[in-house]
């Protein structure tokens, strides 16, 4: 049997125990927040615990949904003005981990770190503001370099490229698919997370496109 279809007969089940009663954990860092505050809630009913950051984190707090920072989980505080807020590796170790592999299980428990169930992330819209800078003829890179994304778009890679064993969400239109289907079947199949890892590569390719495209102005 390949492995192309063996992954589909794989599901996801909700079997890591950590921080006391959570079964998982969730990392959610959006940009656009459409239908954000019901997914969460609906996930931490699950019994996911949640973690955020930054205007996320206030928003969902906002709306009545516990949530943990990334900083209070890994032990590390935001630094550079916010340009290094999730790259730890209690962060990418508990979304890179094979759970299939003892070598990584193992790993993740020598190093104290709980396995990352799903990541949710959408990005800010790049393309729109590189095309006022297009019109507006103002091609000084500085202008939106800090509005390229570093942590959200490697979160949210890591869990597409893991999707065998983490649910990547990039997408708001999913957020009811998938709380319907953990209801009904208590998981999300391999091939739900295989269409939606198909989705967080499409979302970064239009990204990174538009990121090289700023970068040409003026060439």
């Amino acid at each position: 049997m390949s492995f192309q279809k063996s992954r589909h007969k794989l599901t996801y089940r909700l079997t890591h125990f950590c921080d006391g009663d959570m079964k998982g954990l969730a990392i959610v860092s959006v940009f656009d927040k459409t239908g954000l505050d019901s997914f969460a809630q609906g996930l931490s009913q699950l019994g996911l615990g949640i973690l955020s950051t930054g205007g996320t984190s206030k928003y969902l707090k906002e709306n009545g949904v516990e949530v943990r920072s990334i900083s209070d989980y890994t032990g590390h505080p935001e630094i550079l003005d916010g340009r290094v807020k999730s790259l730890h590796p209690k962060v990418h170790g508990g979304i890179l981990a094979r759970r299939n592999l003892e070598s990584d299980v193992a790993e993740l428990a020598d190093n104290e770190i709980s396995p990352i169930d799903f990541v949710v992330v959408n990005l800010y819209p790049f393309i729109h503001k590189v095309r006022e800078v297009e019109q507006s003829g103002n091609v000084a890179h500085e202008s939106l370099v800090e509005s390229i994304d570093i942590g959200g778009p490697t979160m949210i890679r890591a869990a597409a490229k893991n999707s065998e064993f983490v649910v990547p969400v990039c997408d708001p239109s999913d957020y009811e698919p998938i709380l319907k289907e953990l209801r009904e079947e208590g998981a999300v199949s391999g091939a739900t997370r295989q269409r939606l890892a198909a989705k967080v590569f499409t979302m970064m390719s239009s990204y990174d496109g538009a990121i090289a495209r700023y970068y040409s102005l003026g060439e």
